[in-house]
């Protein structure tokens, strides 16, 4: 497996201080540990903004803007909650890059529609398409937090490689 801050953290972190950009990360099921990678990182405070865990669906709401309806119509597991937790957080901060994340970790509150393991992530980036993508991860709730920890990490890096080349 790859080292998350070698082969990960590390590259974003170049890749967002060439350009002089920032990232902001908005969680839910991974309760800040996308922001507390990139802040283990020495010197990140130039490059990482801030890091928003809005675990309840009060929280998105309030933090991010994300409308109440939007969360009893699709659920806060849902594509679109996760695109405007992202949207909601580049709205709110001065960051050039928005990831978001909202899932279940377990070990309970899964659905045969939603099992455990069910991941919505949002990359949304201050100019351009915001991706959203859905994990379904296996194994218990600290395998699922790590999987998606590396899910938006790596799917932001390959973000900044591609708008480079």
């Amino acid at each position: 497996m790859r080292d998350l801050h070698t082969d990960v953290v590390g590259p974003i972190a170049e890749a967002l201080l060439a350009r002089g950009q920032r990232l902001g990360t908005a969680e839910s099921c991974t309760g800040g540990m996308i922001a507390a990678a990139c802040t283990d990182l020495a010197g990140s405070s130039q490059w990482f903004e801030r890091g928003v865990v809005t675990y309840s669906n009060e929280a998105k709401t309030e933090l991010l803007g994300v409308p109440a309806a939007l969360i009893a119509q699709h659920g806060a597991v849902s594509a679109e909650v996760a695109e405007q937790m992202a949207l909601g957080l580049l709205a709110r901060a001065p960051v050039d890059w928005a990831l978001s994340v909202t899932g279940i970790a377990g070990p309970t509150g899964g659905s045969p529609a939603k099992p455990v393991g069910t991941v919505w992530l949002a990359l949304a980036p201050r100019h351009g398409a915001v991706q959203v993508w859905r994990e379904l991860f296996s194994g218990d709730r600290a395998a699922v937090r790590a999987q998606t920890l590396a899910s938006g990490l790596g799917a932001l890096l390959k973000a900044l490689q591609a708008s480079q080349a």
